[in-house]
Order: C-alpha cells, then sequence, then structure tokens
C-alpha cells in the first residue's frame, strides 16, 4: 500500500471488478454462463476449438447445435440513461419479450448502463445474427422500457487492443 500509494493506487472494491469486466464483456460463471448454457449461445466458440480436429466431451452436442443454428443467444445491451439495473430486467424487441437480463451494472468508462441477457425468437426459430441485428431494443426495469442498444461485442475494446497495450 505504501509503494502503490506514491503511484496513486487505492484499493478497489469488488463491485468494481463487476463494473469492468462487463464493460469488456468478460462472462461471469453463475450470471452469464451456468451448466444450461452452451459455448456457443454464450458468444465463446473460440474456446471449443470446433474448426479443429481435436476431440472433446460435448463436440457432437455443440456441432449439432451449430447447423441446426441457436435457439437462444448471450446479448451485450447498452442503455444512454443512468438507470440501475442488476439482472432479472425484460429484454423486448419489437415490442415482444424475449428474454430477461443475467447481469447488469454501470460502465464508468463508456458512461452507460450496460446489461447481459440471452434472448429467443418468440416464434421458435433460430437467433440469427439477423434477427439480432434486425431488432429494436428496450430494457424494463420496474415497470419502465429504456431504449437498449444490442452488442454482439463489448462496446468497450471490441477489438482487444487495449489488453494487448494499443491505445
Amino acid at each position: 500500500m505504501t509503494v502503490g500509494a506514491k503511484h496513486g493506487l487505492v484499493n478497489a472494491g469488488y463491485r468494481a471488478i463487476d463494473s469492468l469486466s462487463i464493460e469488456k464483456g468478460y462472462r461471469h460463471w453463475h450470471a452469464d454462463l451456468r451448466a444450461d448454457d452452451s459455448p456457443l449461445e454464450a458468444g465463446l466458440a473460440f474456446t471449443c476449438k470446433l474448426k479443429s480436429s481435436i476431440p472433446f466431451l460435448g463436440r457432437e452436442a455443440l456441432e449439432k447445435q451449430q447447423a441446426e443454428g441457436l435457439r437462444r443467444r448471450l446479448l451485450g445491451f447498452t442503455v444512454d440513461e443512468k438507470v440501475p439495473m442488476f439482472g432479472l430486467e425484460a429484454i423486448w424487441r419489437n415490442g415482444q419479450v424475449v428474454g430477461h437480463v443475467r447481469r447488469a451494472d454501470f460502465g464508468f468508462t463508456i458512461n452507460k448502463t450496460l446489461a447481459y441477457g440471452y434472448i429467443r425468437d418468440p416464434s421458435g426459430g433460430p437467433v440469427s445474427l439477423d434477427f439480432v441485428k434486425s431488432g429494436d431494443y428496450a430494457l424494463e426495469r420496474m415497470g419502465v422500457t429504456y431504449a437498449a442498444q444490442a452488442h454482439l461485442k463489448s462496446p468497450f475494446d471490441p477489438d482487444n487492443k487495449r489488453v494487448k497495450g494499443i491505445y
């Protein structure tokens, strides 16, 4: 603490870690990811080595899911208004509820509320990229809806340059 104080370092609480991780789009086990979520649905296909011939437990199930299309997909959302959200808020797409928020927090770097939640197509079809991009979204908190923008990548550093030291 003494050495760090010379450089302006101070203690940061766990809420800071939550806020920073949601801004970067880092997934949290227990909130964004649970045992019933697949890596494809969670946007983590890159962790599965599906483009290789390396065998792994569950490979066939993921290949089948990939071929049939995802029935739900984890999206990030930003809300311009500074409204506290914590999870379980309804996700609206084109006037229909399509899911609920799993985790939300305020992103101090981007100065917006951020939320992550899984969406489904109400017709039962796959949640394609076209489906995601063609919708108008809102998040509902305590009976009030707030316009939201959907993101497939983190709104902060989507190209992952900052973690590589490229500013």
